[in-house]
Parts: structure tokens; sequence; C-alpha cells
């Protein structure tokens, strides 16, 4: 399980991943609680003064303009965690949640937001214990912060609403943290503002999508390889000195992944015997400058990821000579942008590797594999409707890429008139990245199968590892037609488990 140790600043997002998919426990380092206590001196001081301070004694948004008095505050932070818990829909994933309340919780430690320790410790608390708050699908617009996600989640600090417990039971969360000996807090001058105004669930699901994505795209190489492979494609296009000329990182990475599982195969370089051709198709020789272009987009995702992991997202914020001053950067361009645009490289790698899958199919381009991959063409139908699946899931994929951050909808009386939908395009990159992945099983399916069909050739060391390693997955390889789709999920499976890389990497070496 492990132990993530938060202080004012360091996050990392294998901190994230620890805490959200992990089951990590935090602890609250010396730093961070006394940076806790010292802007929450600030705080309580200017809460003192007559002068109205926006967050801390005023109202909120396009409410701001009313002064609220000392006997109203407590009011005033719980209600707006209670009117902006509004979200609707269905719930939110749990890894993505506790990544949200994690991410809140880091900036909380951040020493800018005022927020007392106690109520730190609780959200901490509340992690280590495995509560997780319902969250809804609708609510946030990404500026101002995750506003209806993140309220859920302070409504659960404060013992109100529904929560999951460890045991996946949804309950009221005042049973909950009275099951784990927690105590709701109740919320002072400019604590419940505090915990909603971050854009942490879209933050969360960018690091999350990014380790996937990794994953995939070394995987979308090894697959991309053995179609190369099945087809008796030529490996010549994967030179160095052929990518050294254009230099983008990615692709030269995604071309020394395939080269290296290449390696001493047996079916490469059949291109000029029975039908002579110079070139094989884009979608076979162009795929290391797809899916490195995919990777390039990755690095600038992950940059401006790890740039918002070091930023403290709050408004107001307390700034270190005692000032608390209103900001705009809650807004979410920052990390919309990147979502929508690892969105459209999903999309285009799950495009290629389905057109590679078709060409394996149709017997009139897939030099001499039998039509469908089919063990009786006519009587057997092989894997036609395997393609179908992969060409609807790509057919998503592209709707998808539809970016989410090109579209604003004002709010709060026309006062946050301009907003990011980060949030959206963060959801639909999950559901991108769940679709690649079973896009990349189907290739993987397909390619497997057509080699294993090239009788009397030796396929390259790293492939006979994959095929062997799948084939004790539960994925069966060339026969009569046969119920397809429990074969399509264990291929799924084997690909969302990393268990693809891992399979090629005991011979190639670790992948780029």
């Amino acid at each position: 399980m492990g132990t993530v140790a938060l202080g004012t600043s360091g996050t990392t997002a294998a901190d994230v991943i620890a805490v959200a998919r992990g089951n990590a426990r935090i602890e609250l380092t010396a730093e961070a609680l006394a940076a806790l206590a010292t802007s929450r001196e600030i705080v309580d001081a200017l809460a003192a003064k007559p002068e109205p301070v926006y967050g801390v004694s005023t109202g909120f948004g396009a409410l701001a303009s009313r002064h609220i008095g000392p006997d109203l505050r407590a009011q005033l932070q719980r209600n707006i965690v209670r009117s902006h818990a509004a979200g609707m829909g269905p719930r939110v994933e749990r890894e993505v949640v506790r990544a949200l309340m994690f991410l809140r919780l880091k900036t909380v430690c951040s020493g800018h937001t005022g927020v007392r320790p106690e109520v730190a410790q609780t959200m901490a608390d509340v992690l280590n214990a495995g509560i997780t708050p319902v969250v809804h699908e609708y609510g946030s617009l990404g500026c101002s912060g995750d506003l209806a996600p993140l309220s859920h989640c302070a409504l659960t600090l404060m013992g109100e609403g529904d929560a999951e417990g460890p045991d996946g039971v949804v309950r009221p969360a005042g049973e909950l943290l009275a099951a784990h000996g927690i105590a709701p807090v109740e919320l002072r001058e400019k604590e419940g503002l505090a915990l909603l105004n971050g854009t942490d669930g879209m933050l969360g699901m960018l690091i999350m999508a990014l380790a996937d994505l990794e994953t995939l795209y070394k995987s979308a190489d090894v697959t991309a390889a053995l179609t190369l492979e099945a087809l008796l494609g030529t490996d010549k296009v994967l030179a160095p000195e052929l990518h050294a000329i254009r230099p983008h990182p990615g692709q030269a990475a995604s071309a020394a992944n395939m080269l290296a599982v290449l390696a001493g195969s047996g079916l490469t370089g059949h291109h000029q015997d029975d039908a002579p051709r110079v070139q094989d198709a884009y979608s076979v020789r162009c795929a290391p400058q797809v899916a490195g272009a995919g990777r390039d987009t990755m690095a600038h995702a992950r940059t401006v990821a790890e740039r918002e992991l070091a930023a403290a997202v709050d408004n107001p914020v307390v700034l270190p000579d005692g000032r608390v001053e209103s900001n705009g950067n809650f807004h979410g361009a920052p990390v919309a942008y990147v979502l929508d645009f690892l969105a459209i490289a999903a999309a285009d790698l799950g495009s290629i590797a389905e057109r590679r899958t078709d060409r394996l199919l149709d017997k009139n381009r897939s030099h001499g594999l039998p039509p469908f991959l089919a063990d009786d063409a006519g009587v057997d139908s092989g894997l036609m409707i395997a393609q179908y699946t992969q060409a609807a899931l790509v057919s998503e994929m592209k709707r998808l890429a539809v970016p989410a951050s090109a579209d604003s909808i004002p709010s709060s009386a026309m006062q946050e008139d301009h907003v990011s939908m980060g949030w959206s395009a963060a959801r639909k990159l999950r559901t991108a990245v769940d679709n690649l992945t079973r896009i990349v099983a189907i290739e993987l399916y397909a390619a497997t199968r057509a080699v294993e069909l090239r009788e009397g050739l030796t396929p390259a060391p790293a492939t006979q590892a994959v095929i062997e390693a799948v084939r004790k997955a539960g994925v069966e390889g060339p026969g009569p037609d046969r119920f397809l789709a429990p074969d399509l999920a264990a291929a799924e499976a084997f690909v969302r488990a990393g268990a693809l890389v891992a399979a090629v990497e005991p011979v190639t070496g670790p992948l780029a």
C-alpha cells in the first residue's frame, strides 16, 4: 500500500496514482502543518477586521458584493458546500474521486488557502479510511474549479451526503465517519470556498490518463510490429538513420520499439516474393510517425500536468507577505487543452490500428492470408465482426476527439462568463483511453492469429513470446469459429494490465 508524505510542495504524479489507485496512506508533514497554521493566522486576522475580504467575509461569485457579519460566516461556509453539491448523473469512479480529494488536500497543504490544520487532517483521515464521497458525472464547467465534484467531497467532511465505505457499500457520510472515529468538520471563514476552488478533478484524470497512455502507446508499437510481420512487410523503414533526419523524439522511440520487436524475424522482408511491392501501406509504414506524434503530445501534456501539480489553485489565495488576493488561477484552460489534445492523438492511434487490422483480414491486401483469418472461409466468418467492433470503437473515438475546451457557456449571472469545460474534456478522455485499449487488443488478437497462420516462417523471438503469453492468458489461436467475445475480453484484459509490454521486454529490453 505504501505511504505518501504530503508537504507544502513536491507532490508527484506517482503520488497521485499511489493514492488514487494504490490506496496509499497519507501523512501530513510537520512542514505542511506549520504552513497551514501560519496561513490560518492571516485569515483569522483579516476576519477580525471590519473591511470586507472576498471569500472571508463576503458572499461568492455574483453575490460577492454582500458583506457577511461574523455571526453568519460559519453558516455561509456550510451553505456554499451544500448549495454547490448539485451534481447529477452516474457516479464518478472511485479512483477519480480519490485523486480529486488528494489533489485538493495537496493545495490545502501548500499554505496558500488559509484552511486550518484540523480540516486538512480530516481530509487525510477520510482518504486513509477508504471513504469515497459520491460524486456525479455532471456539475463542473472547469472554471472556479471543479465546483460540484469538490463540493460533494467537502460535504462528506461535514458528515453530510452519501459516501462509499471501504466495503463498497454506499451509506450516509455521517455514519461512515462515525464508524471510523472521524469527527465531522465545522467550517470557518474561507474554508468552504477553499475546498471547492480547484482544477483537481481534471488534473487527476489527466495524470491517470497519461499513465495509461504510456503503456498503451508501447502496446500499440508492439501490435504494429506484429502486423507488419504478419503482412510480410519490410522493417527497413524503421532504420534509426531514417528517423534521425526528421528529429521528432516520439517518432524515433516508436520506430526503435518496433525494430526491437521485429529483431530476428523470419517473416519480414518477404515483400518482394510472390507479389512484389515497393512499399508497405501507410498504416504499416507510417506507424512510427503517427504513434510518435502521439508520444510527443503526451510529453507536452505531461509538462502541463507537472506545472499544475506544482500550483496552488484557489481564490482568493494567501500570499507569503500576508495579502489575501483574488485571482483567476482556477480557470482550467491549460489542463483542458491538453486533455482534448490527447483525445485527438488517441483517436488517430486507434484509427491507424483499425486500418492495419482490416488489412490483415482482406485477402486482396493481406499477401496470402485466408479471408478474415478464417479456418474455412465461407463456413467460418473468422474475425470479420471483430473488425466491426473495432470500427465502431474508432468511430466513437472520433466523436470523443471533438474538443470540449472549444466550448464555453456563461454562468453565475455572467460573472463566470467564460469557462474551460476541462472536466468534460477529462471525462471523454477516460472513455477514449478505454476504447483505445480495446482497439489495440483487437489488433493484437488479429495479428497473433495471422502470424501463426504463416506456416513455415519463423516469427521474431519477441513475437513468439507475445503469442505464448497471450495464449496462456486465455486468448485462443487459429481454428474454427467460436464464441468470440470471451477471447476479445481476455485480449483486452491482457493489454489493460500491461501484460503485452511485459511479454516482450524480457526479449527486447525496456521499450522506450
